[in-house]
């Protein structure tokens, strides 16, 4: 078992929730995101207080603290060049740059955990809210 798996720790509801948003969201026709977090106390990785699905970047961005780390899982429908229609589904590894550093390395510690328990195919980085405007570029690149 490696490390990360021993200390970081996910309810088994959020496995739950974290299956059941990939497996639902695979045909959606609307963006949709959820933010997920890291208890500092029990290092338990859950989704946020909010529990809201998002299904706008607008509204995601608004949500997002300016001075920590969060995990997005987002799921955003575009139509390639060819016509046909994509779902990636990604993580967003939000670390704005005016977090302190000890959340710095408790999200860059479960980050291959997260992207490994929520089954996501590609992990992008941000360093700001503002930066999530660019999310569909960088997608339709993939």
């Amino acid at each position: 078992m490696s490390s990360e798996a021993r200390l970081y720790t996910f309810s088994q509801e959020t496995k739950d929730h974290l299956r059941k948003f990939r497996l639902g969201t695979s045909r959606a026709s609307d963006p949709q995101a959820v933010i997920y977090m890291i208890d500092k106390q029990t290092k338990e990785i859950r989704q946020d207080e909010d529990q809201v699905v998002y299904k706008s970047l607008d509204e995601l961005a608004e949500d997002l603290p300016d001075h920590a780390p969060r995990f997005v899982l987002l799921s955003y429908p575009l139509t390639l060049p060819s016509g046909r229609l994509s779902v990636p589904y990604i993580m967003l590894y939000y670390l704005p740059t005016t977090c302190n550093s000890e959340l710095r390395m408790l999200y860059a510690g479960a980050k291959e955990l997260m992207r490994n328990t929520s089954e996501v195919t590609r992990i992008l980085d941000l360093e700001s809210a503002e930066e999530l405007e660019e999310v569909p570029d960088k997608l339709a690149s993939l």
